[in-house]
């Protein structure tokens, strides 16, 4: 799996519109900008198709300190959900993971593709 930067997403999206990277730059910043101050006011975003950021709020609990295991209050924090959209759902299915397609019942199981057969007894 590769790390994909904004500096990626600025470097594609400038080529594909044929913007200059620093507009391109400026506008996904406000982007993100938006969506922030969205969230951080406790408003639900839905981008149909993609999906859904929504602040949930996590109930104040206790949890115990692993090294001396005294107990301790953790106060309510607001996170951020995500739920995918349809569209997202159907793409990320349709990605096949290289490590997790099963091998072919058709075919011999050997070592390497180019390693050579042994000769039948």
């Amino acid at each position: 799996m590769n790390t994909v930067t904004k500096r990626d997403l600025v470097q594609r999206i400038s080529e594909n519109t044929k913007v200059q990277q620093q507009k391109a730059k400026e506008v996904i910043q406000g982007f993100l900008d938006e969506i922030i101050a969205e969230l951080a006011s406790g408003n639900r975003l839905e981008f149909r198709d993609f999906g859904v950021f929504e602040p949930k709020a996590k109930a104040p609990r206790t949890a115990r300190n692993p090294r001396t295991g005294a107990r301790i209050q953790v106060p309510e924090k607001i996170t951020v959900k995500f739920k995918a959209g349809r569209m997202m759902k159907e793409k990320m299915q349709r990605t096949p993971k290289p490590e997790a397609t099963p091998p072919d019942p058709g075919l011999p199981q050997t070592g390497s593709p180019d390693a050579p057969s042994a000769p039948a007894p």
